[in-house]
């Protein structure tokens, strides 16, 4: 073995041109390959690392008549659940929430963190690396407000301080005391950054306020099939005991797993997983070709070897040593290119939208998986010309001058292996034409309003400072006041939502005179602006008003909606001047319609998504903490970013400002993946489209070297240069027809597969498969045009001579 490595590294270094070409070619397959190997391992193969994972799941409660099988628990029902459920132990709530720190530390910010149940980190057996998680005395009304923070908390905003425990710092503008410092890259459930006790901040005496999500450990000896038995026996005694909240609801567990990586998330690694593998699977097969051409010139070396007594498997193992040779020196090359796309994938991917638990690295598993790639593809596109070499006619290829090499079978592999490369590209380029048109489609989506003038931004009154409806509206008030008197703002408004960010509310609601069922009562978004915001969004009335502006800032019981809640509700009727009362605490109670409003796509810009009836009410009605706001601005929006948060902040000092965007930029957030996805497989299809060229144009090159006598004696007996030309292209176009009509076939297939991820577009679409199929052979005439160029200035004295 260490005679054929020798002499495989003298073979690559003595063809260094054919070594190259096979070393880029795979280089590129496999750094692809170990790239998304690397998303893969972070996304489906090691994505939470607890222990006893498939012990964790996730609570939810149902409700089949409203299709809504994925809702949180209450407050009260994660009471009832922790006293009645035996199955489960550690069951432990978990409420979103943002917080804003002003401690001195650095300029106010606002963090995403959560409130928890005490014994959530025990769950998940994840200690702090310093201090201690929250106790059961923590975890109660009135206890002593305390704080864990993160390890990405404690380096950016307190430089690592050591003296970090029992630090007092203002969350929420409260005194809270830090106990502990969670691990390195622990952020969980999703991205926080802190963390507080649960009984102090998300007691709702509300038993249908249903915001917590509830992890919790089947007990060992308790299957997950009994387990939900359980679950359903328990939701059954609480609809018996609460009909008016509970009736009709019922209980989902759901493994941790499948709660953190969704189907279509695990679908679109699988997408990719696939695509980088015939990506390697065309490198292969090109290299294949390079090799089968090599192993034509060297059938005379075969020859010899076998005269002097070697052996078939003998030759088998050095002809595989020597590619195996070639497949790991793409590693470090690989290495480099999955790098580089891993970074580009990171600069894709706004902040904040991957889960802390998702991340990918060049590390010793990837590296493993590099190397591993490399010595197999080495035997896979070095098996079938060692074969070929192998079975080298002794007598033929003695003859000085013998052209035993081209052989029928060779040339039927070679022309197969082109084929096959063309059949997988199509199938990769139609994939990416796909993805393609549904960004283009989401780009296109049509809003209810142009984004490009608009710019958001979001601030936090402290609720102690700003207890009242009242006290949120005066400063409300007088920071409108500020915003709409800078330069260049043309109108501004605030509200519980941003435009394409969220926010909002949703609210039951009775319309006037219409009885309905209990408990079937129909939901609506619920949404307290100020006065402009129409006017800021530059959309008119569909009829009726507006609210005014002394309407807007008080708690004016009126009233503008959505065209979709009108025809909802009012189908027959005209809504304006008709009432509908809401039925939600705190929401109000009546209101009178007053105006209609053009339908607008207030939280993801995709024209596939239905509209929600929305209420558009005054701001009292609505006014949260966390307020944002959206401004006209004629010319650039970034161009008021600094004047904007100065206004804020000379309104109030003390208000966390944050999130300031763009329309433009919070739309194209809403796509992202889209884009990512359009301009990986893009990239995937531009390479496979690449290397299949170079098959063609190797293909060719290597037959018209074989036929040069035959074309010698074409020109002799007056061949043109044009039956010439028609006679190697000709030869390329069929070898990509072939290829093209497989790659249809195998596409119209595979194609389906994605459908949940497209966009306005259908997976078969005509124009896709045919515009790729047209372009995919005018690449393969392009690339048979050079070696039939060749071909026309053969010399017949010379061809013949060789005879």
């Amino acid at each position: 073995m260490l005679q054929d490595i020798r002499f495989g590294l003298r073979t690559a270094l003595k063809n260094k041109g054919v070594t190259a070409v096979a070393i880029a070619c795979l280089a590129l397959g496999i750094g692809l390959n170990t790239m998304i190997f690397s998303v893969t391992d972070g996304v489906l193969i090691h994505p939470l690392p607890f222990p006893e994972l498939d012990r964790l799941v996730v609570l939810h409660m149902t409700q089949p008549r409203t299709s809504d099988d994925r809702d949180n628990l209450s407050w009260l029902e994660l009471l009832d659940w922790r006293e009645r459920a035996k199955s489960f132990t550690g069951m432990s709530g978990v409420q979103y929430r943002q917080f804003t720190i002003n401690d001195g530390a650095g300029d106010t910010d606002r963090y995403a963190g959560a409130a928890v149940s005490a014994g959530l980190f025990e769950l998940i057996a994840t200690p702090p690396q310093i201090g201690r998680t929250f106790t059961q005395s923590d975890d109660r009304q009135g206890g002593e407000p305390v704080v864990l923070i993160s390890d990405d908390l404690w380096d950016r905003r307190y430089g690592r301080d050591p003296n970090i425990l029992g630090r007092v710092i203002q969350v929420n503008s409260r005194p809270h005391t830090v106990v502990g410092v969670m691990p390195r890259h622990f952020q969980f459930p999703e991205t926080q950054y802190l963390w507080v006790p649960l009984s102090q901040y998300a007691v709702n005496q509300q038993r249908a306020a249903r915001s917590l999500t509830v992890f919790t450990r089947i007990r060992n000896g308790v299957t997950l099939a009994q387990a939900r038995q359980e679950a359903d026996a328990v939701a059954a005694n609480l609809a018996a005991a609460y009909p008016d909240t509970n009736r009709g609801w019922g209980a989902y567990v759901e493994p941790i797993y499948n709660w953190a990586i969704p189907d279509d998330v695990t679908l679109i690694v699988l997408t990719m997983m696939g695509s980088v593998t015939m990506v390697l699977l065309i490198a292969c097969f090109n290299v294949a070709n390079l090799m089968l051409a090599r192993a034509a010139a060297r059938s005379r070396e075969m020859a010899i070897r076998t005269a002097l007594g070697a052996g078939r498997a003998r030759i088998l193992r050095q002809l595989l040593t020597e590619s195996v040779l070639v497949g790991l020196f793409s590693v470090p090359l690989g290495l480099l290119v999955a790098y580089g796309g891993l970074k580009l994938m990171d600069m894709s991917i706004p902040q904040g939208q991957i889960p802390y638990f998702i991340h990918w690295a060049i590390d010793t598993r990837t590296f493993m998986y590099s190397i591993a790639v490399a010595a197999f593809t080495g035997i896979v596109f070095g098996l079938a010309p060692a074969i070929q070499a192998s079975k080298t006619d002794l007598q033929e290829a003695m003859k000085e001058g013998g052209r035993g090499s081209a052989g029928g079978s060779r040339i039927w592999l070679r022309n197969g292996l082109v084929v096959a490369e063309v059949a997988l590209s199509l199938v990769l380029l139609v994939g990416a034409s796909l993805f393609v048109r549904s960004f283009v489609n989401l780009r296109q989506a049509t809003i209810g309003f142009d984004t490009r003038p608009l710019m958001t931004i979001r601030f936090f009154m402290p609720p102690d400072q700003y207890a009242t409806p009242d006290a949120k509206t005066h400063r409300v008030e007088d920071i409108l006041r500020r915003v709409e008197g800078l330069p260049s703002v043309q109108a501004a408004f605030a509200s519980n939502m941003v435009p394409l960010s969220g926010g909002g509310g949703e609210t039951k609601i009775l319309i006037d005179g219409r009885a309905v069922a209990k408990g079937e009562e129909p939901r609506v978004g619920f949404i307290g602006v100020t006065p402009h915001m129409f006017r800021a969004l530059g959309v008119s009335m569909t009829r009726g008003r507006a609210l005014t502006d002394s309407e807007g800032m008080t708690r004016a019981p009126l009233a503008v909606i959505n065209q979709t809640m009108a025809k909802k509700f009012w189908p027959n009727d005209d809504p304006i001047g008709r009432m509908f009362h809401t039925l939600d605490p705190g929401d109000g109670g009546s209101f009178t319609v007053v105006g209609i409003a053009p339908d607008a796509r207030l939280t993801r810009s995709n024209d596939s998504d239905p509209i929600s009836p929305t209420a558009y009410v005054a701001y009292p009605f609505a006014a949260t903490p966390n307020t944002g706001l959206t401004i006209r601005v004629a010319g650039d929006p970034r161009s008021i970013a600094a004047p904007l948060r100065s206004a804020i902040r000379e309104s109030d000092a003390s208000l966390a400002v944050f999130q300031m965007l763009s329309m433009e930029e919070l739309k194209n957030r809403g796509y992202w993946e889209y884009f990512l996805f359009g301009w990986m497989f893009s990239l995937f299809g531009a390479i496979a489209l690449l290397l299949a060229a170079i098959g063609v144009y190797g293909v060719l090159s290597y037959a018209v070297e074989q036929r040069t006598q035959e074309i010698g004696v074409r020109v002799a007996l007056g061949a043109t240069r044009g039956n010439v030309l028609k006679l190697v292209v000709s030869q390329g176009v069929r070898l990509a027809f072939v290829g093209v009509v497989i790659g249809i076939v195998g596409s119209w297939f595979v194609m389906p597969v994605i459908k949940s991820q497209l966009v306005k577009v259908s997976p078969t679409d005509p124009a896709s498969f045919i515009g790729v199929s047209i372009f995919l052979t005018a690449i393969a005439l392009v690339a048979s045009y050079v070696p039939a160029r060749r071909a026309t200035s053969v010399d017949p004295l010379v061809a013949l001579r060789a005879e």
